[in-house]
């Protein structure tokens, strides 16, 4: 019975919240609140609040680092170039993707063992590259920064991935296979890979960017290029009998036991951001500004004056909104500050000695008989 009466008395209740959230769906907007409290609008152009387009250019050292033939080598660097320039597109505050060209050279050196070492002596090789990727960019600092972080943001950490296709050009010289020679004859060996499905490559790395301006952003930037071909550093072609050590010809590409030549560039780059906003997405926190904007709500100040001009009469009204700046002392007041006259006969209850029957003032607010 109890459970029956308190279903009843919960009906109506249910009945009116599920209409005051009644959905209002549309063509335009699909699933909104009817009270409007989802506030939902078309996201366009003119909606967005922040530059989410740049581009960036930059430049710096190659090294062949991790490959047959290497840069680093006897204790001393042989250093190459390395530039770029891409089209950067921020999806969101933490997420952007890059269409990148790099073009550099590399200068690496290696050395045979046993006899073919003594008589090929430190070989020598050039690898001049040209390379188109996608690459990925992971704003950590957006990802991982305290909310209650109130300090300026002009610091960030960034990760890079992505992958690609390269086109490069090797040469490869020592002292005996392949020199300069006409008698017998013998050339440097080189070696030419184009744009195709073979030269596909991969790289990572990361970033660390100096907001300079609303414009422009400074950036260290650090990659880890890994070709995942045995002939990016120069030292030889990768067919199966090149790794024969039975069959002729001088065993660069076994240095090292690895088929894949890697690189490793160190570049210094400026990003400019296009746009009209004050403020790049890429600079943007939208936790933080949350959290932020409640802050100062909360420390806001909420102190309230009241009765700021006072309350002459004192009548409990304040003079900011009393009608009656004089009430008599001790007659009672409207909220307006004016003196009660119950009768309404012209004299206030305070000096009318007949407070609810009217009458003259002359004989103090009592009917004359």
């Amino acid at each position: 019975m109890k459970l029956g009466l308190l279903l009843l008395a919960a009906l109506p209740i249910a009945t009116y919240a599920q209409d005051s959230i009644s959905v209002s769906s549309s063509a335009d907007y699909p699933n909104t609140f009817s009270s409007g409290s989802a506030n939902v609008q078309r996201f366009d152009n003119k909606a967005r609040r922040f530059n989410d387009w740049s581009i960036s250019v930059g430049g710096g050292a190659a090294f062949m680092a991790h490959s047959d033939l290497m840069s680093f080598y006897d204790k001393k660097v042989n250093w190459g170039y390395n530039a770029y320039v891409s089209v950067d597109k921020q999806i969101s505050h933490v997420f952007g993707l890059s269409l990148i060209y790099q073009r550099g050279e590399t200068k690496q050196k290696g050395k045979l063992e046993g006899a073919a070492g003594i008589a090929g002596g430190v070989a020598t090789a050039t690898t001049k590259y040209n390379q188109l990727a996608l690459m990925g960019d992971v704003n950590f600092s957006n990802l991982l920064r305290r909310v209650d972080n109130h300090s300026p943001y002009r610091w960030a950490f960034h990760g890079y991935a992505g992958i690609g296709f390269q086109g490069y050009d090797t040469s490869l010289h020592d002292a005996n296979e392949y020199r300069w020679s006409e008698t017998p004859k013998r050339v440097p060996l080189f070696i030419k890979q184009d744009f195709d499905i073979n030269s596909l490559f991969y790289q990572f790395g990361v970033g660390l960017k100096y907001k300079v301006s609303k414009l422009i952003d400074i950036e260290a930037r650090t990659m880890y290029v890994i070709s995942g071909d045995d002939e990016f550093d120069g030292g030889g072609w990768a067919e199966a009998n090149d790794y024969d050590p039975t069959t002729a010809g001088s065993k660069y590409n076994m240095i090292a036991d690895s088929r894949s030549d890697n690189a490793w560039t160190v570049n210094l780059g400026l990003t400019f951001k296009l746009g009209k906003h004050e403020s790049h997405l890429t600079w943007h926190d939208p936790l933080q500004e949350a959290y932020y904007r409640t802050s100062v709500l909360e420390n806001a100040s909420q102190d309230l004056v009241v009765c700021e001009k006072g309350d002459a009469d004192n009548d409990g009204v304040c003079d900011d909104w009393d009608r009656q700046l004089d009430t008599p002392a001790g007659a009672r007041v409207d909220g307006a500050g004016v003196a009660l006259d119950m009768d309404l006969d012209g004299v206030i209850d305070l000096y009318d000695k007949c407070v609810t029957v009217p009458g003259p003032v002359e004989n103090n607010g009592c009917p004359t008989k």
